[in-house]
C-alpha cells in the first residue's frame, strides 16, 4: 500500500494511473485524430451501416414470406 491510500476515495488509484499514463492536456478517452483517421472511421461505419441495412431488408423479406405462408395456409384450411 502506498502512503497516499485513502479508503474514502475509491477512485484515487484509477485517477493516479490515468494521470501518470496521459500527457498533460491530452484527453485519455478521445485520442487526437487526423483527417485520414476520421475518413477511415467514416468509411468503416458506412460499411457497417450497409451491412445492417442489408440484414434489415432480408429480415423484412422473411417476415413477409411467413405472413404470405400463413395467409395461404388459412385460405386452404377447410371452413368449419
Amino acid at each position: 500500500m502506498s502512503a497516499e491510500f485513502n479508503p474514502a476515495d475509491p477512485f484515487a488509484l484509477f485517477r493516479q494511473m490515468m494521470q501518470s499514463a496521459t500527457p498533460p492536456g491530452a484527453q485519455p478517452f478521445l485520442p487526437p485524430m487526423s483527417v485520414e483517421e476520421v475518413d477511415r472511421k467514416i468509411a468503416e461505419l458506412k460499411v457497417v451501416e450497409t451491412w445492417l441495412t442489408m440484414n434489415l431488408g432480408m429480415l423484412s423479406m422473411q417476415i413477409k414470406t411467413l405472413e404470405m405462408q400463413k395467409a395461404a395456409i388459412a385460405a386452404l384450411r377447410p371452413k368449419e
